[in-house]
């Protein structure tokens, strides 16, 4: 093995009395309104991670995105891909280096838009770009997908209110949903756990919470999931 080959196989990992000791690196994923930055948050503790949140707000592209999907699709597109390559291609080794990283999203995921959003040779174009900025960017030790139904997204997209996710159309949602479930069908760069969303309260019901975290434990071989996460049982 080379030293550069060396250099990236060690990123994420450190020796503790000779034993070469594993930091993980859980992205959670799915369609818009599925609860994936409520994971991230509430089981960063139990992983004693760093959190690393998408930030989308700053796209200035997004709002007229949704109200005019065709005209803005490659603008949008482009922003998001540059912005996620640029919070991504230093922040997740340098997490790693210190210890575990739970993200509320993968930079793969910049590629399910993009095959929504755009064809033709903007598509070609976009992937071109995709595919350089991919090799520089690790790859999660797992993915967590959380899945739902259209109308269980639709109804928690409105229960948070976004202003400009107020003219967000049932079909995109379906389509979407659609997208994700095909793209983690195929996916091959990490693991990936599929957990059904439907039925699942993070924040009111701590069982839940404990549920996804035991298979989060049990996918990674890191054993039953013990310590409780709040004092005395105490619920949100």
């Amino acid at each position: 093995m080379g030293f550069g080959s060396l250099a990236h196989w060690a990123i994420g990992s450190f020796f503790i009395g000779g034993t070469l000791q594993k930091h993980y690196y859980i992205a959670v994923e799915g369609v818009i309104g599925v609860g994936k930055t409520t994971l991230a948050r509430l089981s960063q503790p139990d992983f004693k991670a760093e959190i690393l949140l998408e930030v989308f707000e700053e796209n200035p592209f997004l709002a007229r995105f949704y109200q005019d999907r065709k005209r803005y699709a490659f603008q949008t597109q482009i922003f998001f891909l540059l912005s996620r390559y640029q919070q991504q291609h230093e922040a997740i080794p340098a997490a790693l280096a210190r210890g575990n990283l739970v993200s509320d999203y993968t930079f793969d995921k910049d590629h399910i838009f993009a095959r929504l959003n755009i064809d033709g040779d903007e598509l070609a174009m976009y992937e071109r770009v995709h595919a350089i900025l991919a090799t520089k960017i690790p790859k999660p030790d797992l993915v967590v997908y959380l899945r739902a139904d259209t109308d269980t997204l639709m109804e928690r997209i409105a229960l948070r209110d976004r202003s400009y996710e107020r003219a967000m159309e049932r079909d995109y949602i379906e389509a979407l949903s659609r997208t994700y479930d095909e793209f983690f069908a195929h996916y091959t760069a990490a693991p990936v756990l599929t957990i059904d969303a439907n039925q699942i309260d993070f924040v009111r019901r701590v069982e839940d919470l404990r549920a996804v975290i035991d298979r989060v434990h049990a996918k990674l071989e890191l054993g039953a999931y013990q310590q409780p996460l709040f004092d005395n049982g105490a619920k949100t």
